[in-house]
Parts: structure tokens; sequence; C-alpha cells
């Protein structure tokens, strides 16, 4: 508990800063990116590391090079100013994955499918959700500022609703959530994150982000952290499948980045259209 403690009290001000920084610094808005950039990267071989436990045989190299191609992407925020471009990525991707592994499995074609499943899923998991960040971080500086306060938001419920769920369950915790996928989540967990969510995204308004106004910031808030408590529920089962415990250790007490993304990664689309259709 301890280690998991003073890593959270290094790696929080880190995101902080990477978030609110560019505020007063605006080319220090490539610190977020380079952030996001490594995590999804580490998430994305951590996930195949899950794989490999398995013995699915994904296509890591082919993985990388199609992740790297989606990143440039929403780099420039091609969701919203090359949507066709996007959509002809994905297409891409999936017709390179199909033939690259056609001639991988020559051999033995037994493999194949799931060797193709799972190099697709790891992109579209990780890199294509993770993604629409990098999308918010980049895409929103027409109106000053207002990149900054989603991604404040955004964190600040996020993070705000798993310390609650964490303490509500601790304090509460009777009926479990989903005792086959996660014995530690708890009703009582689940409730207390999105009260918390709720609470985190009243305060946002009132100070930070009056823009985001009470009827939309509360429901908004309860679904991310809705959405996140799946992530993370998604993640846990598929740790279960392979037989692990986390799905890395580079953060000390946190296990590893999948371990932190997994409640992002389904938020993050969410916010980012959101905030096209609201702002």
């Amino acid at each position: 508990m301890k280690t998991r403690i003073l890593t959270a009290l290094i790696a929080l001000p880190i995101v902080i800063a990477a978030i609110i920084l560019p505020l007063w610094v605006p080319q220090l808005v490539w610190l977020f990116v380079a952030i996001a950039g490594f995590a999804l990267a580490a998430g994305l071989f951590e996930f195949y590391s899950l794989t490999k436990k398995l013995e699915l045989k994904a296509d890591a190299s082919i993985g990388y090079l199609a992740s790297a191609a989606l990143f440039i992407g929403f780099l420039f925020d091609a969701p919203a100013k090359a949507p066709d471009l996007l959509v002809a990525t994905l297409a891409a991707i999936i017709i390179a994955v199909l033939i690259s592994q056609t001639f991988r499995f020559q051999k033995d074609f037994s493999k194949m499918l799931t060797g193709i499943g799972v190099t697709l899923l790891g992109i579209f998991y990780v890199v294509f959700l993770g993604g629409f960040l990098v999308a918010t971080r980049v895409g929103f500086e027409s109106i000053p500022g207002l990149s900054t306060k989603l991604l404040g938001f955004f964190f600040l419920i996020i993070f705000g609703s798993d310390a609650g769920a964490y303490f509500a369950g601790r304090a509460l915790g009777k009926h479990k959530l989903a005792p086959a996928i996660s014995p530690g989540k708890t009703v009582e967990g689940l409730i207390g994150g999105l009260i918390t969510a709720a609470a985190f995204a009243a305060v946002s308004t009132a100070t930070f982000f009056p823009e985001l106004r009470y009827q939309f910031s509360i429901p908004l808030a309860i679904v991310l952290a809705a959405v996140g408590v799946l992530g993370d529920l998604c993640e846990s089962a598929m740790k279960r499948g392979s037989g692990s415990k986390d799905a890395g250790s580079i953060i000390p007490g946190h296990g590893g980045f999948l371990d932190r993304l997994d409640s992002l990664l389904f938020g993050a689309p969410i916010l980012y259209y959101f905030a096209r259709f609201y702002f």
C-alpha cells in the first residue's frame, strides 16, 4: 500500500503538469503527447505479452507499425479534420494484417485466426481508443484552454471516482459486483465511485470549467466513471484468462501501464465526441 501511494505521489504531479502547463507554455502540449505515446506503446506491449502467455501468436511488429500510423493520425486530430483518412487507415491496417498473417502462418494455419484477432484487438483496444486522448489534447485549441480543461475534468473524474470506489468499498463493501472477474469490487464501491464522480463534476463546473454546465457535467461524469469500471473489468477478465495478476510490473504498486489505462480507454472517445458536439 505504501509503494502504491508513493508511486501515485510521484506520477500524479507529472500527469497534472503535462495537462496544465500548456496554459502558460503552449509548446509543452507535446509533453502530454509524449507521455501518452509512451503509455500507449507500453500498454500495447503488455497486451501482447498477455496473449503470448496463451500462445495466441500476436504479430507485435505489425501491431506497433499500425499503431504508429494511427497515433500520427490522432496527433493531427484526424477524427475531426480528416475522418475519411482515419477510416482509410483503419481499412489499410485490417488489410495489411490479413495479408501479412496469411504468409506468416503458411506452415500452420491453425493459429492464423487467433493471431489475426489478437493483433488487431491490441491495436484497436489500446491505441485506437487511447488515441482519442491525444486528439483531445491537440484538437480543441481553437478555444484557448479548452483542451486543458477537458483533460483536467476527465482525469479528475476517473481518478477521483476510482479513489471514491476504493474507500467506499473498503468501508461499506458487502455485495460483490462481479466476483468471477474482480473479487475486490463491490456494489457499494461502485455507488461510492459514481457519487464521487458526480461531486467532482460539480466542483469542476464551479471552479475551473464553468463552460460545462451542471446538467451536462454531472451526467457525463457518471457515464465516464461507469465505463471506467467496465473497462477495468474487461482488462481484469483478460488478465484472468492469461493467468496474470497484473498486466505488467513497471509501475511499483500499480502493476503495468495497461492496468492504469484500462479505466481511461473506454471513456476517451466518449469525452472527445461529447466535446465535439457540445462546444
